[in-house]
């Protein structure tokens, strides 16, 4: 069984390689074209697999550093896959002062998990941001691109709650 699960493993490297290279032939050659091949390599996968990033080191004759470096730069991109619901808490200073340290940590705790990491079944994800450019609103928590304003520790508890209770 645990060799199966190393070639299903390896099967899904191959698609994401064989989708990836498809994918850069809309491109040229040009390094110009990172951003929009990482864009849409992470509007793909909701990540950026080494995989592709090792095609399109090959492919726009990059060395792989520089992409990782790219990609690690922009808050856009992820080396890890998100969960379906990403709980993202902006510590920006206006969400800061208000609290969302505070709101950060009952996430944490609500769903067992660190900023940055996944749920293990893929449920749930969390991210520390620092603006999601509602400061009136501060403190801020978002859930995918759904925004919750003026939020309290009671609020994230709740709208957590509200999500684990879904598919």
């Amino acid at each position: 069984m645990h060799e199966k699960q190393l070639n299903c493993d390896n099967c899904m490297e191959k698609n994401v390689k064989n989708e990836v290279e498809n994918m850069l032939k809309n491109y040229t050659k040009e390094k110009d074209n990172l951003i929009k091949i990482l864009n849409e390599i992470q509007t793909k996968y909701g990540y950026i697999p080494q995989i592709a990033q090792m095609a399109v080191s090959n492919y726009l004759d990059m060395p792989l550093a520089e992409i990782y470096g790219v990609i690690t730069f922009y808050s856009r991109f992820t080396l890890k896959p998100k969960g379906k619901y990403n709980v993202s808490v902006c510590l920006g200073t206006a969400c800061f002062v208000k609290g969302s340290k505070e709101l950060l940590e009952r996430a944490k705790s609500k769903l067992g998990i660190e900023a940055g990491e996944t749920t293990k079944d893929g449920k749930f994800s969390i991210d520390e941001t620092r603006c999601v450019g509602a400061c009136g609103l501060a403190p801020v928590f978002t859930i995918n691109n759904e925004v919750y304003g003026k939020a309290t520790v009671k609020k994230i508890d709740e709208v957590i709650e509200e999500y684990m209770q879904k598919d």
